[in-house]
């Protein structure tokens, strides 16, 4: 008999602290030690897991090694992490376009979001211009441009949207995050990225985007701001913990499809 994947994870919660579950997530990007948000990254993990009481394995996957989507087709969630520009802007839009299209969970912070945008842009939207000003510069559709104020190494409030997925899982209607970005959502093509699944979660209090989020997917996020932050200060990252909530759905799935 077919059971719902989210009650089977539910169902074996009394077991747990007993045999902790495991899910596997893969982090997209290129490690640097000396990158903050890389340093917060596993903790938060570690930090989201012990709220959902699952055990997160995790694997740094260089963006010049995503050759084809295999490299990342084993994770049960997919993480597009900050400090770009990426060794790999194609490595980081086909893991995204794969998570994008096989209903993989996936978060992008910072980095992430930007290539996000871009990755939407050229494919559901068929813009194959579609570019970002820190590397295409001269570009003749930069979705992705300077922001109007640098937000380097600084904290900004933000606004969750009425009714979105983000502003669920943190439970309030705004908060204050963590950021080190220049670059974001170029309002000129704003309207025609929102015409379609494509949702804003988060807006700042000059009424810019700092989270979208996808409709008809079982999870898939991207923030402006870096919320695993949070967790060099010792708090669990709301936002991670709905994001390895939803990959060990996936764990639980893949495991009874079996």
């Amino acid at each position: 008999m077919w059971r719902n994947p989210v009650h089977i994870v539910l169902g074996i919660r009394p077991y747990l602290t007993r045999m902790r579950v495991t899910t596997r997530v893969g982090l997209i990007g290129d490690y640097d030690a000396t990158v903050p948000a890389h340093v917060a990254i596993p903790v938060a993990l570690r930090l989201a897991g012990d709220a959902v009481a699952v055990s997160v394995e995790f694997d740094w996957i260089p963006t010049d090694e995503i050759l084809d989507p295999s490299r990342v087709s084993d994770f049960n969630g997919l993480w597009c992490v900050p400090a770009s520009p990426y060794r790999s802007m194609e490595g980081a839009l086909m893991a995204i376009r794969f998570a994008r299209e096989n209903k993989r969970p996936f978060l992008g912070t910072c980095g992430g979001f930007q290539h996000l945008i871009i990755e939407y842009a050229r494919n559901v939207l068929g813009w194959d211009d579609a570019e970002h000003a820190e590397t295409a510069p001269e570009a003749a559709r930069p979705v992705i441009t300077p922001l109007s104020c640098e937000l380097v190494e600084t904290t900004g409030s933000v606004r969750f949207q009425a009714g979105s997925r983000i502003a669920t899982y943190y439970g309030r209607e705004d908060s204050t995050e963590g950021y080190r970005c220049r670059y974001g959502v170029n309002a000129e093509f704003e309207a025609a990225l929102l015409s379609g699944p494509l949702r804003v979660g988060a807006r700042d209090a000059a009424g810019e985007i700092r989270s979208v989020e996808l409709d008809e997917h079982p999870f898939f996020v991207a923030t402006l701001f870096q919320p695993e932050r949070a967790a060099l200060q010792g708090r669990t990252p709301p936002l991670v913990t709905a994001f390895v909530r939803s990959c060990t759905v996936h764990a639980a799935q893949q495991r009874h499809a079996v």
